[in-house]
């Protein structure tokens, strides 16, 4: 008869992966330093909790055999959550939600229960008091008697008391707070936050009750714990944006019962999170017309198009050394872009001051975006203002080139729904579909965008 063993083992706490014994650097992140000592136990430990899927069958089936009818969802009473997740969540689902402290996770959370008063939900909070909870949601607008807060952390009370109240939705505030008892180690190892979601994901799938699970983030912008986290849930949110911005991006980065290509973006206000469901119209220019050096942008984020403003100033040199400074955009990219118009196009900006900014505190992470920077910062340095209804889609490259960037039409379709006369675009593109009502100039490289717009 075979026995169970202890042994030990050292995992990082940085990314989670196992080692039979101490290095000194992690192999698979690189971080010093990191190794921990666990005792695990090996071998068979009794019969192993039965993991099912409700409705689902145990036996081979073919594959022809397998029904494809929808999954059951519940929708969230948010139209941008709800549309995130492919149309309301998923029965028998668990979904991470992460970010930034301070970024509006715990927020968010708490108004779907308040925007759905007909769905029983259990609120469990590790952070935060019974009455700091009720605080916030006071000031988002009112209570609820179906949502019910329980202050705990101790994994065997939640679910012995979620098996009891059975809800329709279990929130869990936050993974890196909650510990069981069967693991030695404190709340937020990586032990733990593995036990944990293995014990909420069984939960889920046996009782068909969808849980959302709040999780925080490292310094490097990761969810904090080992990758097998996000490997356990269904989906993975995140949100993204800076703390003293006004707008917060929410981004699908992993979804198994939807797309990953679409983002719900949200306005922080006092009173809560607000939907923002034409993200363009937000970030268009709110200033007056004819000031140099701002620039649109058509992007492309996901599926949704939506225009936003560059701001550029470029200026002497003060002390010597130019500086270069950018507020969500990658500086380095600047810095290449910077570097191609001084080699390729001749224009002199090594003794001059750059900064650029991306309106309402977004990150940019889409190459077309290049073709908007190279106008902002030439625009503020020639002092010459960009007319206002004009926009730009295109990514440069390191000869000066214009390149295309993908779906180029519905740029430029939804350029055209806010009042857009002209778009510039690579020469290389090509339209599926023609824009009525806006102008597409097609421009090779910098010099042939310099002619057209600063003629």
């Amino acid at each position: 008869m075979a026995t169970t063993k202890t042994k030990s083992v050292w995992f990082c706490s940085h990314c989670g992966n196992e080692y039979s014994k101490w290095l000194g650097r992690c192999p698979a992140c690189g971080e010093w330093n990191t190794l921990v000592e666990k005792e695990v136990v090996t071998g068979p430990a009794g019969k192993a909790a039965r993991m099912s899927v409700p409705g689902a069958s145990h036996k081979p089936l073919p594959l022809k055999e397998v029904s494809t009818t929808q999954e059951d969802r519940v929708s969230l009473g948010s139209a941008e959550v709800d549309r995130l997740l492919g149309g309301g969540i998923v029965k028998g689902s668990l979904v991470l939600m992460g970010g930034e402290p301070g970024i509006g996770k715990s927020t968010l959370s708490l108004q779907l229960p308040l925007h759905r008063p007909e769905l029983k939900t259990l609120y469990v909070t590790g952070e935060e008091s019974v009455k700091q909870v009720k605080m916030r949601a006071d000031r988002l607008g009112g209570a609820c008697d179906n949502c019910l807060i329980f202050s705990e952390t101790d994994m065997g009370a939640i679910l012995s008391e979620a098996e009891e109240v059975a809800p329709d939705l279990m929130i869990v505030d936050s993974v890196q707070t909650m510990y069981c008892q069967s693991v030695e180690s404190t709340a937020g190892s990586v032990s733990q936050i593995k036990e944990v979601a293995a014990q909420l994901l069984r939960f889920a799938k046996e009782s068909g009750i969808p849980v959302i699970l709040i999780g925080h983030i490292t310094k490097e912008g990761t969810i904090a714990g080992p990758k097998i986290l996000e490997h356990i849930v269904d989906v993975v949110l995140q949100f993204e944006g800076e703390n003293r911005g006004a707008y917060r991006v929410l981004r699908s980065i992993k979804n198994r019962f939807g797309s990953t290509s679409e983002l719900a973006v949200f306005e922080m206000t006092g009173s809560g999170l607000r939907e923002v469901a034409n993200p363009s119209e937000m970030l268009i220019p709110m200033h007056e017309a004819g000031l140099s050096g701002t620039a649109i942008s058509a992007m492309l984020d996901g599926n949704r198009p939506f225009l936003f403003e560059v701001q550029a100033l470029v200026s002497s040199a003060v002390y010597g050394t130019a500086q270069r400074s950018a507020m969500g955009f990658d500086v380095r990219r600047l810095n290449m872009l910077l570097a191609v118009l001084e080699r390729r196009a001749g224009f002199k900006l090594g003794q001059k001051d750059v900064f650029l900014n991306m309106a309402g505190g977004l990150r940019i992470t889409d190459p077309a975006c290049d073709l908007a920077v190279i106008s902002a910062v030439l625009s503020s340095n020639f002092d010459y203002p960009i007319p206002s209804d004009v926009c730009f889609a295109g990514e440069v490259g390191l000869s000066g080139e214009i390149r295309p960037v993908s779906q180029a039409d519905r740029r430029a379709v939804e350029a055209a729904r806010l009042g857009f006369k002209r778009i510039f675009i690579s020469s290389y593109s090509r339209l599926d579909r023609k824009s009525p009502g806006i102008e597409v100039v097609k421009v090779a490289d910098i010099p042939a965008l310099v002619r057209a717009l600063f003629k």
